[in-house]
């Protein structure tokens, strides 16, 4: 239609074809599938279901201790939760029923799913980095780097609140009294289940910054290693080999096929000078170079109410940041906040994507006022965050320039 009304040059067709040769052969995110295969082993290996158990059963007597634990694994098993709903699912079966069961409140327990579940869409190796670094060629490792501060940063703020719960309103987070007081077998246990997982984390991490491997080798590396967890732990049967590559496949599948189709979409615009217009518009609101990023970010915050991160990074983020950055902003900075923001918004009631995935798995009892009372506070941890990352640039960029330089 487009080349119909004299709007659209005949020659896109060729560059469309182009565009998705160019997706398929891209080595950078050869990267995806293969952080994805590490996660789905992590995941149906049952490594997260063990780590669990065992810190939960190390903070025991400590008010808020199962819910800690949960914020930790989920930070400490970011690898497998790229994918929001995924991370939120697994967290909220394995945790939720444990947590009501020893007398937690149902809005706190809620919120401490919802929140954890969302911290692997930032802490390395995070798939939604990578996806951003390619739309804007950057460096993974800067962007994973950048984004280690920030998100230790949340899993602290997670804990404080939850801490701060237990001391103020003891019965909403109660300690359970039927477990055994720690000794050195259970510090023992607790090692042996963190270390693993944690040592597979520095080691992709440690080999992108030592310069031992590329963010895509470091992928391959990352997949090994869980690999030889399964099978150190005697969980990697065939019918889990057979789950762990359909669950592969079809993650893959849906995140390259949304990748193409957006892909497509920015030809287009671009041909139509949709970029161009965006661009004059950004910078013609009246508030000064912070009111732009800050402008940005309300529309990120309020696009993640109804697109999921893939869609705001293939789409939005290639058309803002350029405007970012020709007004003098470090770009790894701004990928760092407007991934924090979109964390934010995926929180936020009443229509945060991770509730939804939250309440659909949640034991019945568990009601959408109690998701919407209990994840607030979370949120207020996010907005905080945000203004934190936004006032002080050096929280995402001394990390970076420390090991790589001054970009």
């Amino acid at each position: 239609f487009g080349w119909m009304l004299g709007v659209m040059d005949v020659s896109l067709l060729g560059a469309l074809g182009q565009r998705a040769f160019g997706l398929i052969t891209n080595t950078t995110l050869i990267a995806i599938p293969v952080f994805v295969l590490m996660g789905a082993i992590l995941e149906k290996s049952k490594i997260a279901e063990e780590l669990l158990d065992t810190m939960g059963r190390s903070f025991g007597q400590l008010r808020g201790g199962l819910g800690i634990s949960v914020v930790l694994v989920g930070a400490l098993l970011a690898a497998s939760t790229g994918i929001v709903g995924a991370s939120v699912v697994l967290l909220a079966m394995l945790s939720m029923p444990i947590m009501l069961q020893q007398g937690y409140d149902k809005g706190l327990a809620s919120g401490v799913v919802a929140s954890a579940g969302t911290l692997g869409i930032l802490i390395p190796p995070s798939i939604m980095l990578i996806i951003m670094a390619d739309q804007l060629s950057m460096s993974v490792g800067n962007l994973f780097f950048g984004a280690l501060v920030p998100g230790l940063m949340l899993g602290f703020l997670y804990i404080g609140y939850i801490l701060l719960t237990a001391a103020l309103r003891p019965r909403l987070a109660p300690a359970p009294q039927d477990l055994d007081p720690v000794s050195w077998n259970l510090v023992l246990d607790t090692l042996i289940a963190v270390l693993p997982p944690l040592g597979l984390i520095f080691a992709v991490l440690g080999s992108i910054f030592f310069g031992v491997a590329t963010p895509t080798e470091a992928s391959g590396l990352g997949a090994f290693g869980a690999t030889l967890l399964a099978l150190a732990n005697g969980r990697l049967s065939l019918a889990v080999l057979r789950d762990v590559l359909r669950k592969t496949t079809i993650t893959t599948a849906f995140i390259f096929g949304i990748f193409l189709g957006a892909s497509m979409f920015a030809v287009v615009l671009r041909q139509l000078g949709g970029d161009a217009f965006i661009g004059d518009a950004l910078k013609a609101i009246p508030f000064g170079p912070n009111g732009i990023v800050l402008t940005i970010l309300f529309i990120a915050f309020l696009a993640g109410f109804f697109l999921d991160w893939l869609e705001i990074s293939l789409i939005i983020l290639p058309l803002v940041a350029p405007v970012v950055a020709a007004l003098g902003f470090d770009l790894t900075w701004f990928v760092v906040l407007f991934a924090v923001t979109l964390q934010t918004s995926f929180l936020t009631p009443p229509v945060g994507f991770s509730l939804f995935y939250l309440k659909g798995v949640a034991p019945p009892e568990v009601t959408t006022m109690d998701i919407y009372r209990g994840v607030f506070p979370f949120v207020l941890c996010q907005v905080l965050a945000v203004a934190l990352v936004f006032e002080f640039p050096a929280l995402v960029l001394w990390l970076p320039q420390a090991m790589f330089g001054p970009s």
